[in-house]
């Protein structure tokens, strides 16, 4: 049987100051596609509502904008995909063998309260499947909670995009809130790298989890070598 991937990506596309753009750090997307395609598995885009993913301008700047991203956005019916993201409602959880949460500092607003996205993530997890993320992905696991009501975070070890990093990017006073600290306030057991911006990814489990945008390749090898 062919693995099914659900890469979720955001439909936010600006910070709560309009004049600040934001969206899908693409080189997340197309590293981590790029790996489960050389696997053989079957993909499939959702967003929190459907429909349109706008792109993170500065994920299309040197160096973070590479050979993948480039391809990408050269690539009609790849881009075409970012128009037409399937909506929560259309996914049985049932179909996919993992999700792997995207980010971009757009997924701040959309991804940690989707009843959605909560639904699909729970109902793969409890049953084996892989939930996995990379940089601020993991927001989109901060409020998921489990059957018996914990969450999911709770007691795990998990990675993400470290505060220390908004610093360095300099958009610590233009983010919601800080994904670093609410991750741990929900029982999470946060480990990073020892320097900013390298590649580091954690596993615990079935939880998959990366720190940054270089950690996208890495994070997808190992959620496909969990498969």
């Amino acid at each position: 049987m062919t693995k099914r991937i659900l890469n979720v990506v955001t439909n936010v596309g600006h910070y709560d100051d309009p004049a600040h753009p934001t969206g899908l750090w693409l080189s997340e997307l197309s590293h981590a596609w790029r790996v489960f395609e050389q696997h053989g598995f079957d993909q499939t885009l959702v967003s929190p509502a459907g429909g349109r993913s706008p792109l993170e301008p500065r994920s299309l700047k040197f160096p973070n904008y590479d050979r993948t991203a480039k391809a990408w956005r050269a690539d009609p019916a790849r881009m075409a995909l970012l128009e037409t993201t399937a909506g929560p409602e259309g996914i049985n959880a049932a179909d996919y063998d993992a999700i792997f949460f995207t980010g971009g500092h757009a997924v701040m607003y959309d991804f940690p309260d989707s009843a959605g996205l909560q639904r699909i993530t729970r109902e793969i997890y409890e049953r084996g499947g892989v939930v996995a993320s990379v940089c601020h992905g993991y927001c989109g696991l901060l409020n998921t909670r489990l059957s018996d009501g914990s969450h999911l975070v709770a007691g795990r070890k998990v990675t993400g995009f470290a505060r220390q990093e908004e610093v360095l990017a300099r958009v610590n006073k233009l983010v919601p809130y800080n994904a670093e600290d609410e991750m741990k306030k929900r029982g999470a057991l946060y480990t990073k790298a020892k320097l900013p911006f390298v590649s580091y990814t954690v596993v615990d489990g079935n939880l998959v989890t990366g720190q940054n945008p270089g950690s996208a390749r890495a994070t997808a090898k190992k959620v496909a070598a969990l498969l």
